[in-house]
């Protein structure tokens, strides 16, 4: 079981990296965080994975407020997800076509989500954006839909007065998400291990993965 959820946790972050490229490729606009991660690069100079790491590391320092702790899959997302990022950039071309673009969106819509099923569905913990937007909830007693709906608003606020890419993928990405996740992460979530049955994963983690699986709505 293990090596299964091992295996799953880091097929679905190098497949969400490729997705962030392939969102980047497709040239029709990126989802809020990754508006706000485009925006940054493009005035830093910095290529966004590593502006992708950076911030996964900054949100976590967020985390102390809300007294949260990161599991070892958060650890992994904060880095593999840019690695893989910038691999994506530097293997896929960029199209100009709109029938090519659009076909890019789709791939990447549907990369995500299958990716998000993943690595959600391995239990290892959620990623630092995601754990932000569940611990906010928690210590505010807000709903988990206007803690992330406050967030995202203004990580693409910031992100579009920085130069982030803005478009019909924003809109496609936000409407189909959800419903993509949800449908897919029956078919990858590992069922949790009862008590002493098998390391690696706290009860926090679990009670957090078991929240981004209830809230698997437009996001992270």
């Amino acid at each position: 079981m293990m090596i299964r959820r091992l295996l799953q946790l880091f097929t679905g972050l190098a497949m969400y990296g490729i997705s962030l490229a392939v969102f980047i490729r497709a040239g029709l606009g990126l989802d809020p965080w990754d508006v706000f991660h485009q925006g940054l690069a493009s005035k830093t100079g910095l290529s966004i994975g590593v502006v992708v790491i950076a911030v996964s590391f900054l949100v976590l320092l967020l985390w102390i407020p809300l007294r949260q702790w990161p599991g070892f899959g958060t650890l992994c997302n904060a880095v593999l997800v840019g690695v893989f990022a910038d691999i994506g950039l530097a293997l896929i071309p960029g199209v100009s076509h709109l029938g090519g673009q659009i076909a890019m969106l789709a791939g990447a819509v549907l990369l995500n989500a299958i990716a998000s099923a993943c690595y959600i569905g391995a239990r290892f913990g959620p990623g630092a954006r995601d754990g932000l937007m569940t611990g906010l909830a928690r210590r505010t007693g807000w709903s988990v839909r206007v803690s992330r709906t406050l967030i995202e608003v203004v990580v693409l606020g910031v992100g579009w007065l920085l130069g982030g890419s803005v478009g019909v993928g924003t809109v496609v990405y936000a409407l189909a998400i959800g419903p993509l996740v949800q449908l897919l992460l029956p078919r990858f979530m590992v069922p949790a291990a009862l008590p002493g049955q098998e390391h690696g994963e706290s009860a926090v983690e679990s009670r957090a993965v078991d929240s981004d699986r209830r809230d698997a709505a437009p996001h992270s």
